[in-house]
């Protein structure tokens, strides 16, 4: 593995094949993936850490789902990625959506784990109130926000039976800069839906059934947008999927990648 910083932002880089690009959510970094990479083997796996988030370098502007897609793309032009399979969480996954209608020619499949269009227009408030409180709290407020997000965004038996999985989570999270957050939940905040009918390629959608952000009847609306995606609904599994719920999501990212014949 190699890590480069590309314009600024950290990108893990490992294995050869066919590209995969992995691009995390609010509050997580290169090792949301991290579960995933065994179902990864054989290809080229590219890691991102987004503007403002884990490694990246410290980012104060205003950012914006473009300027994520922007960055994305810019990794692909510097590693001459041309076609790749594009995993998302969360966040990340507007991002991913974005680009497969921007760009389609570099999307080849995707897979989207906790996925959501954009933030329904009431959770919106919320997450600028956020933004305020990691900008004005620093590093105490970012311990508040992430044991907040571990009470909330993980499921009864992540809490019951993985305390290993509470403390990534918390981990996660608290290793942002208060800044790099905030302006992260600003973006999400301001996010808007990418024209996802216009997507036309293999598309996988991974929830949990006691996911918040992305409940199963949001993104089953959502996957009858998008001709030919199939939804996964994991059991006793909140919105950090690939955390909580790691075989399962390997099971079915192995089954998409390498469909029986």
């Amino acid at each position: 593995m190699s890590t480069h910083f590309i314009e600024g932002l950290a990108v893990e880089v490992e294995g050869e094949g066919p590209a995969v690009v992995c691009v995390h959510g609010l509050g997580g970094t290169s090792n949301t993936w991290t579960p995933l990479m065994p179902a990864l083997q054989g290809h080229r796996i590219i890691r991102i850490d987004l503007p403002g988030s884990g490694r990246s370098v410290r980012y104060t502007a205003e950012l914006s789902i473009k300027d994520m897609v922007d960055a994305v793309e810019t990794v692909c032009r510097h590693l001459d990625v041309s076609e790749a399979v594009f995993l998302g969480h969360s966040m990340g996954t507007i991002v991913c959506q974005h680009i497969a209608t921007r760009k389609p020619s570099l999307v080849k499949s995707l897979a989207l784990f906790g996925p959501l269009l954009c933030p329904p227009n009431a959770g919106r408030p919320g997450i600028l109130a956020r933004a305020d409180k990691a900008a004005t709290g620093g590093s105490a407020a970012m311990q508040e926000i992430a044991d907040a997000i571990v009470a909330g965004a993980t499921s009864r038996e992540t809490k019951e039976t993985q305390p290993a999985v509470l403390a990534l989570v918390r981990e996660s999270v608290m290793r942002q800069t208060p800044e790099g957050y905030g302006q992260s939940c600003i973006a999400l905040a301001r996010a808007q839906a990418a024209a996802v009918e216009e997507i036309a390629v293999p598309t996988l959608l991974v929830t949990g059934d006691q996911d918040g952000v992305a409940p199963v009847a949001a993104v089953e609306a959502m996957a009858a947008r998008i001709a030919g995606s199939r939804v996964a609904v994991l059991a006793g599994c909140g919105h950090w999927t690939t955390f909580e719920r790691p075989m399962e999501c390997t099971q079915e990212l192995n089954q998409f990648l390498r469909p029986a014949n």
